[in-house]
C-alpha cells in the first residue's frame, strides 16, 4: 500500500518543494538530495495538494503525475474559509480511507508599520497561518487515526501517522522587519504543533514543525529581489538561500521510519541564520 499525503499550499513555493513522498517513505541516505524530490513520486506515493488557485493546483498535479508512477491529485480550496476546509476534508474522506501524512504549509505574510497595520490584515494572517492549521488537522483526524499502524502486540504504533507543520525562523526570533502577525502566527504554530504532539502521540499521530529560513517562493520574491544578496551575505553562514531538497529532505525524514520516534520537535532549516543572528 502506498502512502497517502495531503499538502496544503502544495502548488507553489515551499509546498511545491516538499510535495512528494516515497511509496514506503524509506529514505535512502546514499542518494543525493538532487535526486530525491523526483524519486519520491517515482516510488508511488499518492499526493493530494490543495491551494486557493485551481489553475495552479491542476497544473502542478499534472506535472507530478507525469513523473510517475505516483499520482498527484488536486483539491483546490480557499483555506481562509472554514466551510472550504470542511469541504476539503470531506472530499478527501470520499477518496481515501486513511491519511498517512498531513503537511500544513498554506500560509501568507503581511507587512506594515506598527501605526498603520490593519486589523483585517492581522486577522487574515492569524486565521490562515494558525487557526486553519488547527481546523484542517481536526477535520482529518479520523483519516490520520485510521493510518496509524499498530504493532502485532496492538499497543505500540509501529508506523504512526504524521503531521508536519511548516513554520518559520521568524517564529523563533524577533524579525528585523514589521511582520507582526506573521511572526506571531508562526510562533503560535510552533507551540500548537507541540500541543498536538502531546495530545495525539498516544493515538499514533506525530506532530512536528519545520522552521524554514529564506527559501525562494512567491511570498519571499520581493525580499530576495530587493535585499537577497545583503541578507544572504550578512546573515546566513552558509551563504545561500534554501533549496528544494533542503525542505523536502527534512519532510521526508520526519515522514520516514527514521522519524518514527520524533514528535513535538521544531527542526530549523535556515542555513545557520538563527545561530548567526546578532539580535
Amino acid at each position: 500500500m502506498s502512502k497517502v499525503v495531503l499538502i496544503t499550499g502544495g502548488s507553489r513555493g515551499i509546498g511545491k518543494m516538499a510535495r512528494i513522498f516515497s511509496k514506503r517513505l524509506k529514505l535512502t541516505f546514499h542518494e543525493s538530495f538532487n535526486q530525491i524530490s523526483t524519486g519520491f513520486i517515482r516510488n508511488g506515493a499518492k499526493v493530494y495538494i490543495s491551494s486557493r488557485s485551481a489553475e495552479d493546483c491542476e497544473a502542478t498535479a499534472a506535472e507530478l503525475t507525469a513523473l510517475g508512477p505516483g499520482v498527484c491529485v488536486a483539491i483546490p480550496a480557499d483555506l481562509q474559509k472554514y466551510e472550504e476546509v470542511e469541504r476539503l476534508a470531506k472530499e478527501l474522506a470520499t477518496k481515501e480511507e486513511a491519511l498517512h501524512v498531513l503537511v500544513n504549509n498554506a500560509g501568507a505574510a503581511w507587512g506594515a508599520s506598527i501605526d498603520d497595520f490593519p486589523d483585517a490584515g492581522f486577522s487574515k494572517i492569524i486565521t490562515l497561518n494558525l487557526q486553519r492549521v488547527f481546523t484542517l488537522t481536526q477535520k482529518v483526524l479520523p483519516l490520520l487515526r485510521a493510518a496509524a499502524d499498530k504493532s502485532k502486540e496492538g499497543a505500540i504504533y509501529a508506523d504512526p501517522a504524521r503531521i508536519i507543520n511548516i513554520g518559520s525562523v521568524e517564529g523563533l526570533s524577533v524579525p528585523p522587519h514589521e511582520t507582526y502577525s506573521y511572526s506571531a502566527s508562526k510562533a503560535a504554530l510552533h507551540h500548537l504543533s507541540r500541543h498536538l504532539a502531546s495530545r495525539l502521540g498516544s493515538e499514533g499521530i506525530l506532530s512536528n514543525t519545520i522552521a524554514c529560513g529564506l527559501f525562494p517562493s512567491k511570498m519571499t520574491a520581493h525580499t530576495i529581489k530587493t535585499a537577497g544578496d545583503v541578507i544572504i551575505s550578512r546573515t546566513i553562514p552558509l551563504q545561500r538561500a534554501g533549496k528544494p531538497e533542503d525542505v523536502a529532505g527534512t519532510a521526508l525524514f520526519l515522514a520516514s521510519p527514521a522519524g518514527s520516534f520524533v514528535t513535538g520537535a521544531t527542526i530549523t532549516v535556515d542555513g545557520g541564520f538563527l545561530v548567526a543572528s546578532k539580535l
